[in-house]
């Protein structure tokens, strides 16, 4: 049985979570990567398909080959991140799904279909980062998810020779409060929902 979260944790999750800009001098380390993968890994996707991939970019030559791409908004943010990933969807996801969803042959509903793989591979994806962004603030990590980068020469750079593509960039570290914009308005219940 689930039980309701404590507020602080609600804080921390939901309600206290921002999106950077700014970031303190304070390292990111392999652990608390590590461990945020091991929790949001955890989370559902359809038929367990997991296509979600992570490159962490963290050394001065990496972010070198990332900055060239970037949107000149997001430079900064970016080059003094501690940590970027690109978060990026593997398009040959299905490959592992006879040991990630062994009770049905779940990889032939996929070969050869590319609508279906694009469709599943970017949904399901999209879907783990959001899990992603979650369970590095439960580690005690601050997050900043952009665009407004080059997805082809990120491609190019960092997923050359692989199955992964690109979707979005999110930077890590401990955040500085003083770069925090005001937080932008929110959609109420009765604007974004319904119940039939």
């Amino acid at each position: 049985m689930t039980t309701p979260a404590d507020t602080d944790l609600l804080n921390q999750m939901f309600l206290n979570g921002r999106t950077h800009n700014r970031w303190r001098d304070q390292a990111v380390t392999d652990d608390q990567l590590r461990r945020a993968w091991d929790l949001a890994r955890m989370g559902p996707t359809s038929a367990n398909c997991q296509p979600l991939r992570v490159v962490f970019v963290r050394s001065v030559a990496a972010k070198e080959t990332l900055r060239p791409a970037l949107a000149p908004g997001n430079l900064d943010k970016t080059m003094s991140a501690p940590v970027t990933a690109i978060l990026a969807q593997d398009m040959a996801f299905y490959d592992k799904l006879p040991a990630l969803f062994p009770h049905a042959d779940a990889k032939s509903w996929f070969a050869g279909n590319d609508a279906l793989i694009q469709a599943t591979a970017f949904r399901n994806a999209t879907l783990q980062a959001g899990y992603f962004i979650l369970a590095l603030r439960a580690v005690g990590l601050d997050c900043g998810p952009m665009s407004g980068f080059d997805n082809a020469q990120i491609d190019a750079a960092f997923l050359a020779g692989t199955t992964w593509r690109s979707n979005f960039l999110l930077n890590i570290g401990h955040g500085d409060p003083a770069g925090l914009y005001p937080r932008g308005p929110r959609l109420d219940f009765a604007e974004a929902c319904r119940v039939e």
